[in-house]
């Protein structure tokens, strides 16, 4: 029996790969997260409630964690308005604390563990500080810039030496999936944006148009890879990017996007979500309360989501940003060639949170 544990249950990169593991036979889960993930019903796992900064804490779960074979690592800290505390070395160096924490206990305490994964993303190109080489390629050199990334990486490499254990390390692009109050994850911002301006009576304007192309990933996609690479071979010691396997630009998917919510795309008007959805906080709560929603105010939905579409959209933007492409070669030739569609992935996740009762009926 293999038992995967999966830190950072409650982000959206976590709460996909419970619901995955736990579907597959010979698999055991359990999600550690300060707050119990929001998965699908009937998905049989075990929660064990951290924080990560806790290193005591930390130490006493690890504890518990002699028989984990797996580990995916999907934990991240990120600072209020999330942009800004992507160049602030304390938003580094807690993340750095936080994977130690665990893993320095668990490493000792967990003596059949076989593969770790780790999630990085398209900062390590330096897609937040200058203009990506296209396509990015995981065999180019480290660009030179302070990441969190390369703390966590380095510290994998350095733990990993001389042990029996593996390590996978991942950089998905732009990530949707269904869960909800996390730092970067758009389907509940537009889920909510869309039954704002219906609720209204306002156009639903697409909020950047910009014409960079920049590529989707989902989680359920993700978290088949991860699924994957605990396995093969092919995987052990490798980074990987990930995608849908196709591209977007936001006024090209926006009719998309809008004939899931079931309103008629409009253009011609940008805006800031990070300003539109607090602004809206009272209507999103009459909205709950008009068709007897799951009772979430707009902050426990957004997260810092919200901040992230303004980057997303190039929202002030008076130059068109550079379109942020990855190859995928690497990972197919290695053995994944899994993929979705970006417009049928909108869709999908827009509906999953209409029947969690998230969102209202379109």
């Amino acid at each position: 029996m293999n038992k995967v544990l999966i830190v950072g249950a409650s982000g959206v990169i976590g709460a996909a790969a419970v619901d995955h593991f736990a579907s597959l036979p010979g698999w055991k889960v359990t999600g550690l997260s300060r707050r119990r993930p929001d998965v699908e019903p009937g998905t049989v796992f075990e929660h064990v409630s951290v924080d990560l900064n806790d290193a005591a804490a930390c130490a006493a779960a690890a504890a518990g964690f002699t028989d984990v074979t797996h580990v995916i690592y999907a934990a991240l800290y990120e600072k209020p308005g999330l942009v800004a505390g992507w160049y602030e070395q304390d938003q580094m160096q807690t993340n750095l604390a936080m994977m130690r924490n665990l893993m320095a206990p668990l490493l000792a305490a967990a003596k059949g563990l076989r593969h770790v994964s780790v999630l990085q993303g398209t900062k390590a190109y330096g897609a937040h500080v200058h203009r990506m080489a296209v396509p990015a390629r995981e065999s180019q050199s480290r660009d030179p810039h302070d990441n969190f990334y390369w703390l966590q990486e380095d510290y994998i490499r350095g733990a990993q030496k001389g042990a029996d254990w593996t390590f996978t390390i991942w950089r998905p692009q732009v990530v949707f999936g269904g869960a909800l109050g996390v730092a970067m994850n758009l389907i509940p911002v537009l889920g909510a944006y869309a039954a704002i301006c219906r609720e209204l009576s306002e156009p639903f304007y697409c909020p950047g148009e910009q014409d960079n192309i920049i590529e989707a990933v989902d989680t359920d996609l993700i978290a088949r890879a991860l699924a994957w690479a605990a396995e093969a071979p092919a995987a052990k010691g490798e980074i990987f990017n990930i995608t849908n396997g196709d591209v977007m630009v936001w006024q090209n998917v926006w009719p998309a996007i809008a004939k899931a919510v079931r309103l008629a795309p409009a253009f011609g008007k940008p805006l800031s979500l990070a300003e539109f959805m607090p602004a809206n906080a009272a209507v999103w709560d009459r909205v709950v309360m008009k068709y007897d929603l799951r009772p979430t105010k707009m902050a426990d939905l957004l997260g810092e989501s919200h901040h992230y579409a303004d980057l997303l959209f190039s929202w002030g933007a008076t130059t068109l940003p550079g379109s942020t492409l990855v190859s995928t070669i690497k990972l197919r030739q290695a053995g994944f060639g899994d993929c979705e569609d970006t417009e049928v992935m909108f869709a999908k996740w827009l509906k999953k949170l209409v029947d969690r009762n998230i969102l209202p009926t379109p």
